[in-house]
């Protein structure tokens, strides 16, 4: 590690992250391309709608049934609205957990923060590193799925697969900054990724609610993910709603932001 990587704390963070989010991109690009190849045999089988049709109204509400019938329908069930989410939240949660908390417990934050860097910026080029691991995920999405389309006959337009892949990335890093704030807040990796799990299931719970209790519908608009699957991810082109979702992590950087300044944490790892 070079000096002068050493005090980019964001050239240093995307270096640490390199390996990990190779893997990770491989994995995603291949589970779409994976899927992607199902829907010609889905889309062959005799009587698809009539089948769908036949499954409880609650279910099929719930994964969008109805609209399976196309390849766009088949991979917002499938993947974008099921699958990919959870993988973009465990990648974007991990990473923020590991950001600053992961930092702290192996004692190496330290000698960042004895650096003329101000904690701010620390907090601010973790940020940053986060957001470009997230946004890259999102562009190896945008592509298999672009690809995938191409060549298994799905009909997925370009503006389509973008759109999708950014509804992806922006509800990943939305909780991957909680769990980088919440780590910067208590310390602890643990708990960084304790908070961020469960709001992220909390999210969850509240959209999937409204979807079948029409009671709930009301608290949709105030969940992450509804806010991310509005009308789509596939096919919903961008909405208004993607903009809460980058509000969100803005401010939580700005809540994360005081927390390293003054802070003594030479003991902290070894407590």
């Amino acid at each position: 590690m070079t000096t002068l990587m050493f005090r980019n704390v964001f050239l240093k963070s995307l270096y640490d992250a390199r390996r990990g989010l190779i893997g990770w991109s491989i994995a995603i690009a291949a589970l779409v391309l994976l899927e992607s190849a199902l829907w010609p045999s889905i889309r062959d089988m005799p009587n698809l709608h009539q089948l769908y049709q036949s499954f409880p109204e609650e279910l099929r509400k719930f994964f969008n049934l109805d609209a399976m019938t196309t390849g766009r329908g088949f991979l917002n069930a499938e993947l974008f609205t099921l699958l990919l989410p959870g993988l973009f939240l465990v990648y974007g949660i991990g990473h923020g957990a590991r950001a600053l908390a992961g930092e702290e417990e192996r004692g190496t934050l330290e000698l960042l923060l004895v650096t003329p860097i101000s904690g701010a910026r620390v907090v601010v080029d973790k940020a940053l590193a986060l957001a470009v691991s997230v946004t890259t995920l999102g562009v190896v999405l945008f592509v298999a799925t672009s690809i995938g389309s191409l060549a298994f006959g799905l009909g997925i337009s370009v503006p389509d697969a973008a759109g999708g892949a950014l509804a992806m990335t922006l509800l990943g890093l939305e909780f991957g900054v909680l769990a980088l704030a919440a780590g910067a807040l208590f310390g602890r990796r643990s708990t960084a990724v304790a908070v961020a799990s469960a709001a992220a299931t909390a999210a969850y719970v509240v959209y999937a609610a409204g979807l079948v209790l029409p009671r709930f519908a009301s608290w949709q608009p105030y969940s992450p993910v509804h806010q991310a699957f509005h009308d789509g991810p596939l096919g919903a082109g961008f909405q208004v709603s993607y903009l809460w979702l980058l509000a969100g992590s803005a401010l939580l950087v700005v809540v994360a932001l005081p927390t390293l300044d003054g802070r003594d944490i030479s003991t902290a790892h070894g407590s």
